[in-house]
């Protein structure tokens, strides 16, 4: 009760703390806000002094690759009134190129690189240099100072510090001898694991041939795997911050097409702790007596279920409707992660060895070991990858180069503006149908694509197996070498250290000059082993403090990794509503919005506890 009261106080101090007057109110030199200016923009006031040329100005982002010059105004010569002649709002999130031109002849007069800053005032003053008749000088000052839109998020760090030490606090006090024999008599926290298993990864313990809760499917010793909910839970917890807006912040925003933001990260992470869920869960659904066609029924029907609910009732097309099969997305986030559990734990399942619970997993000591036993499922995963391969590289694509990795729109200086996404945007369209698709990628945002292309695609599927199964490695090692901890930890790291080293060579250290780039909306082969580096990096980083050392005990990401499927059907079903979501006093306000999120997902956070301390579990 009383860590409620301390939640419930927290999020009270954050929206104050956050929505407090002139947080975030920008304003210009006449002292308040221009109204035609929206969040992640600046305004800039054009001055040509030129009297005997018009001017072109255009704009290009240093994020858009490759891309044609974008027009912004058109300035008239000066009338010698010496006022602004052309006011513009211009983009804020990265440094801008602005061009001018001269209209007459179309030659680039100058050319000047800034970077903008969010609700600034700027002046833009174009003349001719003293005692020149052909060269111009392009200059830029600053009417009014751009507001700081990053200050928001260090006052909610410092907000969410200030809960933690609370917390920590409240463990001490709660860990005295006289409080603590008195809250053992009250609860019995042994019950509570024994009760609850993971709902994602695979069979949980109420899956039992005979209904017995005898044995932990996340069992790798006598004390559960808290570390792989903890896992879970956080890349749930940051999926739901950043679904839900991520205060508008680009960085909390997928990347528009190659390279990482904070967003990109968590699908893959969530994959990857499904993955080694599954090596666990089925190993002791089979050691506890369960055949292979009972576990494979329940393999399929939870698949089903995945990608019926993922069809049904997550489905972003219905922004444009009520429920239609004409406009319905078939792919998404949920229908993905159904195919990929299906296809990873049938694997799993057709090769997985039943092992008494008190035999131990060791063999014959090979530094290969958790490969070597596992040869026809990496020579599977080896020819999917070839295939994908096969197919991105070698397909031919009506209308656009072979092997196409880019976005269109105005990438490739316009070249092939409706081939976005290469042969992974063409099977989609081919195979499910233009209007069955994700409708507005993210690549629209800045390279201005007109064609509907999915992020959870066909092609892209591939690799998500293969991430899972990256994972399912992970999950092998804990069987393997259970209760071997410089063993697991070791083995953690040299798995992120190959990961790391393919990547490196994949990409070549570049964002978008790789042989292949780091890419989320083509779930991309270095996207997958870059982000399999991370997941093994922190996995190894919790399982040491949580499981090893037991610093922490995985709070406050642990409870919401226990209801996952909860709490992400439910933060997109309910997403538009109260509590979640408010009508605000100023909608293009990162404060205002950075709250709005943080208390949405710490709201979320608070139903996974008090889930927890009910023993209420929800698994498919």
């Amino acid at each position: 009760m009383a860590g409620r009261r301390a939640v419930a106080a927290a999020v009270a101090a954050l929206s104050a703390v956050l929505l407090a007057p002139g947080l975030s109110q920008p304003h210009d030199v006449a002292g308040k806000r221009p109204l035609m200016l929206k969040i992640d923009q600046a305004l800039l006031l054009i001055h040509n002094e030129l009297h005997n040329e018009d001017l072109t100005v255009s704009w290009l982002s240093d994020y858009c690759y490759q891309c044609l010059y974008q027009y912004l105004g058109l300035v008239p010569m000066n009338n010698t009134s010496g006022k602004p002649r052309v006011e513009v709002a211009v983009d804020a999130q990265h440094s801008v190129t602005l061009q001018l031109s001269g209209t007459s002849d179309g030659k680039e007069l100058c050319k000047i690189h800034y970077h903008f800053g969010e609700f600034g005032n700027y002046s833009l003053i174009v003349k001719r240099l003293y005692r020149s008749t052909t060269n111009v000088s392009c200059t830029i000052g600053i009417n009014a100072s751009p507001v700081n839109s990053n200050l928001p998020i260090l006052y909610a760090f410092l907000i969410y510090m200030g809960i933690l030490s609370i917390l920590t606090l409240g463990h001490f006090f709660i860990n005295m001898d006289p409080v603590k024999n008195w809250l053992h008599k009250k609860l019995n926290p042994r019950e509570t694991d024994r009760l609850i298993n993971s709902e994602l990864g695979s069979p949980t313990g109420a899956d039992s041939v005979t209904g017995d809760h005898g044995t932990n499917v996340w069992s790798v010793s006598q004390r559960r795997l808290r570390s792989l909910d903890t896992f879970r839970g956080l890349s749930l917890i940051i999926m739901v911050f950043v679904n839900y807006g991520g205060g508008k912040y680009w960085f909390f925003k997928h990347q528009s097409w190659n390279g990482l933001t904070v967003a990109d990260l968590v699908f893959p992470w969530f994959v990857f702790i499904m993955g080694s869920s599954i090596s666990l869960s089925l190993s002791s659904l089979l050691r506890r007596g369960c055949s292979k066609w009972q576990a494979l029924g329940k393999i399929l029907w939870r698949s089903f279920l995945l990608f019926l609910i993922g069809v049904l009732v997550v489905n972003p097309n219905y922004c444009l409707g009520p429920m239609s099969w004409d406009s319905l997305r078939i792919p998404g986030v949920l229908q993905r992660l159904g195919f990929t559990y299906l296809v990873v734990a049938i694997m799993e399942l057709l090769f997985a060895r039943v092992v008494a619970a008190s035999e131990n997993l060791e063999m014959p000591y090979s530094a290969f070991q958790d490969i070597l036993c596992y040869w026809p499922q990496w020579l599977f995963i080896l020819s999917l990858e070839a295939t994908w391969l096969c197919l991105t590289f070698l397909l031919e694509v009506p209308g656009c180069p072979q092997g196409y990795l880019g976005p269109g729109g105005i990438g490739d200086f316009g070249k092939y503006d409706n081939c976005t996404g290469g042969a992974a945007g063409y099977i989609d369209r081919l195979l499910l149908g233009e209007e069955h698709i994700y409708q507005h990628p993210s690549s629209n945002v800045i390279y201005q694509t007109t064609v509907a292309y999915d992020p959870e695609g066909i092609l892209g599927t591939i690799n998500s197996v293969f991430m899972a199964f990256l994972g399912l490695q992970a999950g092998r090692i804990l069987l393997f070498y259970k209760d071997q901890h410089k063993q697991i930890l070791s083995r953690f790291f040299i798995w992120s250290l190959i990961m790391a080293v393919i990547s490196v060579a994949l990409t070549k250290c570049s964002k978008d000059e790789g042989f292949i780039p780091i890419n989320k909306n083509l779930w991309s082969l270095s996207y997958v082993t870059t982000l399999s580096c991370f997941a093994f990096m922190l996995l190894l980083l919790i399982y040491y403090l949580v499981d090893i050392k037991r610093w922490w005990s995985g709070a406050p990401f642990f409870y919401p990794g226990m209801n996952s499927i909860l709490v992400y059907i439910g933060h997109e079903v309910f997403e538009d509503y109260f509590p979640f979501k408010w009508k605000m006093k100023d909608n293009q306000s990162h404060a205002e919005h950075l709250a709005q999120n943080l208390i949405a997902t710490s709201i979320w956070v608070v139903i996974s506890y008090v889930l927890y301390r009910k023993r209420i579990f929800w698994k498919i």
